[in-house]
């Protein structure tokens, strides 16, 4: 029984990135063999074992023959006389498909530490194209090496242009869509996704919300800067969360589309991508009001408090903050613009109105419709005598 570091473990650790998660595979071994040495099984269409003492997961190695459409079309085989070299081969780029012996060697029979030298993401092998899950790992590999200035290979593009062509991409699943688009949008580059799916042909099928981002006179480069994103970007520097950046998104498709893109059609992408509810509405928040928000600053007091009404602001602060995140990052601010003055005076409004005392508006023992009225008023005057500098947050002095 041979044991080998394979996969993003290895690739990272020549990347000098952090390894995060390690995965492993068992040559030469049954399940039985693993069994008896306390791991436990956790695999249903093959044999994967946890380590009794890291948890880490081994699996054995295995082939995989084509049995059918989609990504659930494949019967594995697994025994001991299955290589290393064979398990490696049924992976879906070359750079992750290197392995490292215990003592730290580097096996890597297709190429992977050449390709990670020369910044190209390539294919193992034809049964790539078996599997229509791989185009949208490859256009999620593209946006998180985009930093280093990765491509698609030619041929690798073609391929994916084939799968298109044969149908193969209509057999996803959206739940298996949505695992690759929301760990896209956690990426550093998530706008390198979709111009990856934009070059070979999936991107109009899988998310033909985003296709108006690319300009049909301008040509397909495998993936290199196409689109026309604006917001996206600028979420990624002010927040990790991809329901943010998803919000975003849907603010340059907005854009893209003339404005044509209503909360029908969104409630109509998010259904069909099976989206959480925080995505969902965080996103359709930002196309209803992004365009009173950032004309906060013309607003009156009673149409500032309607706005911080129609955000729930009093009420969900949290999913507040996230939407003035948007609306900074979908804001056309120029280039040395440190802030932007909607979300402070927000702020701002939002604190003294929240500060005002309902307690003195039930002394009286009036009924509920009166308080409602006495409280919007009171919130109202507070707004218009608020003296708070709407450059800087009020509570941390941090500006957005």
């Amino acid at each position: 029984m041979e044991i080998y570091l394979v996969g993003g473990a290895v690739r990272d650790k020549r990347l000098g990135l952090p390894v995060g998660e390690r995965d492993w595979v068992v040559v030469g071994a049954t399940p039985q063999d693993l069994l008896s040495q306390g791991f436990r099984p956790v695999g249903k269409d093959f044999p994967v074992f946890l380590h009794p003492a890291t948890k880490e997961e081994y699996a054995l190695a295995r082939t995989e023959r084509k049995t059918g459409p989609g990504y659930t079309g494949f019967a594995t085989c697994h025994d001991p006389t299955i290589t290393l070299e064979q398990d490696l081969r049924r992976r879906d780029l070359t750079i992750n498909a290197m392995a490292e012996t215990p003592a730290g060697e580097l096996i890597d029979p297709y190429g992977g530490a050449q390709d990670l030298d020369k910044g190209v993401l390539r294919h193992v092998s034809p049964a790539f194209s078996e599997d229509p899950v791989r185009i949208l790992r490859v256009a999620r590999f593209a946006a998180r090496f985009a930093r280093w200035g990765f491509r698609v290979a030619h041929e690798t593009n073609a391929l994916m242009r084939q799968m298109i062509d044969s149908g193969e991409v209509d057999h996803l699943v959206p739940e298996r869509v949505w695992v690759e688009f929301a760990r896209a949008l956690g990426e550093q580059t998530p706008q390198r996704f979709f111009d990856v799916l934009h070059a070979c042909g999936a991107l109009v099928r899988l998310f033909p919300e985003v296709a108006p981002l690319y300009p049909p006179a301008r040509p397909a480069h495998h993936g290199q800067d196409n689109g026309a994103f604006f917001a996206l970007p600028a979420a990624v520097a002010l927040s990790a969360d991809p329901s943010i950046r998803c919000a975003a998104l849907v603010c340059d498709i907005d854009r893209a589309t003339g404005a044509s893109f209503d909360t029908q059609r969104l409630a109509a992408m998010c259904a069909r991508l099976r989206a959480p509810t925080a995505y969902r509405e965080l996103s359709a928040l930002a196309l209803r009001q992004r365009g009173r928000v950032h004309a906060a600053g013309t607003l009156p007091a009673p149409d500032l408090l309607d706005l911080l009404d129609a955000l729930d602001a009093f009420r969900r602060p949290e999913r507040f903050e996230d939407l003035l995140r948007v609306c900074r990052a979908d804001a056309r601010l120029p280039d040395e613009a440190d802030a932007y003055p909607p979300a402070a005076l927000l702020r701002a409004a939002r604190g003294v109105a929240a500060a005002v005392e309902v307690a003195d508006l039930v002394a009286d023992g009036a009924d509920g419709e009166v308080i409602a009225r006495r409280l919007r008023e009171r919130r109202i005057l507070a707004i218009q005598e608020m003296g708070a500098d709407t450059t800087q947050d009020p509570a941390s002095g941090a500006a957005l």
